[in-house]
């Protein structure tokens, strides 16, 4: 089966500092993978390499057997990201906000599929506010209604959740897990909610300083390692020094 995501030997340094270190993992089609770590671990790094952001200083990203390096164009086009750091422009209304990134994306019927959305993600009565005078949970919506216009194969999430409330935030993990199961995509997503990690994802990979030192199943993976729940082993993930031995 074709990998929605190959990752490999993936490396990237900014003057002495190894931010991403020779790491290698998949995402499968129908499958959400959490990518977890502290600050600084090489989340946020990985993802923008994954994106075509930044280019990596050694290793291969194949999107749907795509290389990154020799069809970005094409392999770009099959993905689509939501991140709180990367707001869309305030000045503009989330409608023309969508309908510009849906021609960005190539969209078809874009003004259908930007009807769809704003439905989708209870966004009809914002449709000709300014992002910029949304709130932060709002802005959050739009961001991931903009990361589904092109029905991405491959979707990445940073944080996607983290200035929801809890109400709105369990809605848009059902919209994301809905999108995993029934379409032809995979799921990369960042939290530091273990909670969330262990209700959507269906694997973990652990960073810690730019390696991945564990990976599996969310469920199972504490107790093989003496502990209770995911949130204590991010704990002693997070703690230095960062190895395994010393979990």
């Amino acid at each position: 089966m074709v990998k929605t995501l190959a990752v490999t030997g993936l490396r990237k340094v900014y003057g002495g500092l190894v931010a991403v270190d020779n790491i290698s993992f998949d995402v499968n089609r129908n499958e959400i993978v959490g990518l977890l770590g502290p600050n600084g671990a090489g989340k946020t790094t990985t993802i923008n390499m994954i994106l075509g952001v930044l280019e990596p200083d050694a290793g291969a990203i194949n999107i749907e057997d795509i290389d990154m390096t020799s069809r970005r164009s094409e392999a770009i086009s099959r993905t689509n990201f939501a991140a709180v750091y990367t707001p869309l422009p305030g000045n503009l209304t989330v409608c023309q906000n969508l309908s510009i990134f849906g021609r960005i994306y190539g969209v078809k019927s874009v003004r259908n599929r930007v009807d769809e959305l704003l439905k989708q993600f209870d966004l009809e009565s914002f449709k000709n506010t300014k992002c910029g005078a949304l709130s932060s949970g709002e802005q959050t919506r739009v961001s991931l209604a903009k990361a589904m216009l092109n029905r991405p194969h491959l979707l990445l999430l940073d944080e996607p959740t983290a200035s929801l409330d809890p109400a709105t935030a369990r809605e848009m993990r059902a919209k994301i897990c809905e999108f995993a199961v029934q379409g032809l995509g995979g799921v990369l997503w960042t939290s530091h909610n273990m909670y969330e990690v262990e209700e959507v994802c269906d694997r973990v990979l652990f960073l810690s300083h730019g390696r991945i030192l564990l990976a599996g199943n969310p469920e199972t993976l504490p107790a093989e390692y003496g502990k209770k729940t995911l949130e204590e082993l991010f704990i002693a993930v997070a703690r230095e020094p960062l190895t395994l031995n010393d979990i």
